[in-house]
C-alpha cells in the first residue's frame, strides 16, 4: 500500500486567543488547572446524544462529552483526536487509523476498535442522515487489533477524512447501544462518551453541568473542573450575563447580532469571528414543495427576488455575515461564484407572479402561506417579520406560527410545515453538507434531510458524479453545474452566510484553536487569574 502520512498538529498562527496550550506555555502563559467555566446554551436542546439529535446546541455541549476520530485546523486539515495517526493508500481507497491508548468511556469501560466500528457502521449509519451517504461508501471496516482499524472504500472519496468530527460521527459505547433502539436507549438521556467532561447534572430549564472526567486519556487534562451551561431564554439577560461576568463565554446564537457592536467595545471581552470554518452555516427559507404553489419554480423565484439580502445582513445582523448567493457557501470548497440567484427586484417578482397565473384578490393577496419562525432567539423572529413584509410587497401573505426548538425539529422532520427558516452546516465539502438537502434519495421524515421534497434527476446525477469522482476538477465541474441548476429552480430560498462571533472573557484561554471553534472538546481551555 502506497502511504501518505497525515495527522500532525497544525500550529495556530494568530493572536493568543488562538493559541493551543503548548503555545501558551511558550509565551509564559501557563495553563491553570481548576475553575468552573460559566457559559450559556441557547436554546435548550432536547437531548445531548450526538447523532440522535443534530441541532446546534446539542453539538456545542455534546462535543465536550463525545469525541470523533479527528479534529480540524482552521484550514480544515485533519488533526488527531481519538485517532492518533492515520495512513491513506496511494489510490485513496484504504485508510488505516491507529487509536489513542488508554481511552475510557465515562462508565470506566475501555474504548476499542469494536466501539469505533459499531459507531460508524451501525449507530451513525442509522441515526445520522448527513453521514449515511458517505458511510455507505465503506466496503470493508475491520479491526486489525484492539487499537487499529482498517477501512476500504468502494471508490476513492476525496473529502472522506472530513466525516470524522464528533458532531458528525462521534464514538459511542457499543455496550450501551448494541441490540437496542438507538434513539430510545437509556444512554440517550444519560450520555456516556470519551470526552474530557461527563454529564453530572441537568436541571431542565435551568442549567446543564458537565464535570471533569478524571480518567480522561490526556494526562493532566482537562484543566477546567467543570462547565456549566446556563439556560437563559431572554436575549437581553444573556447579554447582561456576559457583560457583568456572570458567564465567561457566549457562542453561536446566544448573543443577538444587534448586541455585538456594543460588546466589541468592552475591554474585558474578546469578540472572535473565527472557528466556524468547518460548519460554514448558511440560512434559507425552507419550503415544503408538497404545498401549492410552492411546487412551482416561478413562485419560488419570485419570492426569492422579493428579499433584500443586504438589508438582512446590514440592518438585522449589523454586518455580521454576508448575503448568500447560492446553496454552497463561499467558504465551502467548490463554491462557484458565477452561479448566482436572481437579484432583488420587487417589480420583476410581481411580473413573474402575474404571468404565472396568481392574481391579487380585492385585498391585494395572491395566496397565503403558513410561516413557522425559527425559535433560536429574537433575531430570527425579526427576520421572519421582515420576510412577512417582503412577501406582502408581492401579494404573498405569511400567516405566522411560533413553536419551541424541540417542536420545530419534530414538525420539520415530519413535514408538518409550509415555510420556515432553517440553516445547516456544510462541513467543508458540498457532498457532506449540501447534497443532503437536494437529492431525492434523501427525502426522509428526519430533520436536516431533504424535508422539502425537492426532486430533480439531473441534480441527483450531478451530486452522484461529484461524490464518486476522485479528481477535484471533475468534482468542480459537477458541483458548478448543480449550482447553476439550483439557482434557477430555487428549491430553497437562500438568505445569508451566517457568522456567529464567540464572545468570551479575556481571562479564558484557548477558546478558539481550530476550524471547529466552540465544537472542540475544550480539554485545553483554562481560566487565568
Amino acid at each position: 500500500m502506497g502511504i501518505s502520512r497525515r495527522g500532525l498538529l497544525a500550529a495556530s498562527a494568530t493572536a493568543p486567543v488562538l493559541m493551543r496550550a503548548s503555545e501558551a506555555m511558550a509565551q509564559g502563559i501557563a495553563p491553570r488547572r481548576g475553575g468552573t467555566l460559566q457559559t450559556i446554551l441557547s436554546p435548550e436542546p432536547p437531548v445531548l446524544q450526538l447523532g440522535v439529535n443534530n441541532q446546534g446546541p446539542t453539538g456545542i455541549a455534546g462535543s465536550k462529552i463525545f469525541q470523533g476520530l479527528l479534529e480540524y485546523s482552521p484550514t480544515l486539515e485533519a488533526r488527531p483526536a481519538l485517532a492518533k495517526s492515520w495512513e491513506v493508500s496511494a489510490d485513496g481507497r484504504e485508510y488505516i487509523f491507529r487509536l489513542q491508548e488508554n481511552v475510557k468511556f465515562h462508565d470506566g469501560r475501555p474504548m476499542t476498535a469494536d466501539d469505533v466500528i459499531f459507531s460508524i457502521m451501525k449507530f451513525h449509519m442509522e441515526v445520522t442522515p448527513r453521514a449515511r451517504p458517505i458511510l455507505q461508501l465503506i466496503e470493508v471496516m475491520e479491526a486489525r487489533d484492539p487499537l487499529t482499524i482498517r477501512i476500504v472504500l468502494k471508490q476513492a472519496f476525496q473529502p472522506f477524512l472530513l466525516i470524522f468530527h464528533s458532531t458528525t460521527t462521534c464514538i459511542v459505547p457499543k455496550h450501551l447501544f448494541d441490540g437496542q433502539d438507538y434513539r430510545q436507549a437509556p444512554a440517550v438521556q444519560r450520555p456516556v462518551g470519551t470526552g474530557p467532561f461527563r454529564l453530572a447534572e441537568w436541571q431542565r430549564g435551568n442549567f446543564i453541568r458537565l464535570e471533569r472526567f478524571d480518567q480522561y486519556w490526556k494526562p493532566g487534562q482537562p484543566y477546567l473542573d467543570a462547565i456549566i451551561y446556563r439556560i437563559i431564554p431572554d436575549s437581553q439577560s444573556r447579554r447582561l450575563a456576559i457583560e457583568t461576568g456572570q458567564v465567561q463565554l457566549t457562542q453561536a446564537s446566544d448573543i443577538e447580532p444587534f448586541d455585538v457592536p456594543a460588546l466589541r467595545s468592552r475591554p474585558n471581552l474578546v469578540v472572535n469571528p473565527a472557528g466556524w470554518e468547518y460548519q460554514s452555516p448558511l440560512s434559507w427559507i425552507e419550503l415544503n414543495h408538497r404545498v401549492k404553489p410552492l411546487d412551482d419554480a416561478r413562485v419560488r423565484r419570485a419570492m426569492s427576488m422579493a428579499i433584500d439580502r443586504n438589508f438582512i445582513v446590514n440592518r438585522l445582523w449589523f454586518g455580521v455575515g454576508k448575503p448568500a448567493t447560492n446553496p454552497v457557501a463561499s467558504t465551502t470548497r467548490f463554491h462557484d461564484a458565477s452561479a448566482r440567484i436572481a437579484a432583488f427586484n420587487v417589480a420583476e417578482a410581481n411580473r413573474i407572479l402575474d404571468q404565472a397565473g396568481f392574481p391579487r384578490n380585492a385585498q391585494g393577496v395572491r395566496f397565503t402561506l403558513k410561516h413557522m419562525a425559527l425559535p433560536y432567539g429574537e433575531i430570527w423572529t425579526r427576520l421572519s417579520e421582515y420576510l412577512r413584509q417582503a412577501m406582502r410587497n408581492i401579494g404573498v401573505n405569511f400567516d405566522m406560527e411560533s413553536t419551541d426548538a424541540g417542536s420545530w425539529a419534530r414538525r420539520v422532520g415530519n413535514w408538518e410545515y409550509e415555510t420556515t427558516i432553517n440553516f445547516v452546516y456544510q462541513f467543508g465539502d458540498p457532498t457532506l453538507g449540501v447534497e443532503r438537502t437536494y437529492v431525492s434519495t434523501n427525502i426522509q421524515r428526519v430533520t436536516f434531510t431533504n424535508t422539502g421534497g425537492y426532486a430533480n434527476p439531473q441534480v441527483d446525477a450531478l451530486f452522484q458524479t461529484a461524490r464518486t469522482s476522485a479528481a477535484a476538477a471533475d468534482r468542480q465541474r459537477a458541483f458548478s453545474e448543480v449550482q447553476k441548476i439550483l439557482v434557477e429552480e430555487v428549491p430553497q430560498i437562500w438568505l445569508t452566510e451566517l457568522a456567529f462571533p464567540t464572545i468570551h472573557d479575556r481571562r479564558l484561554n484557548n477558546v478558539i484553536t481550530s476550524g471547529v471553534g466552540v465544537h472542540a472538546p475544550f480539554d485545553d481551555v483554562f481560566l487565568a487569574g
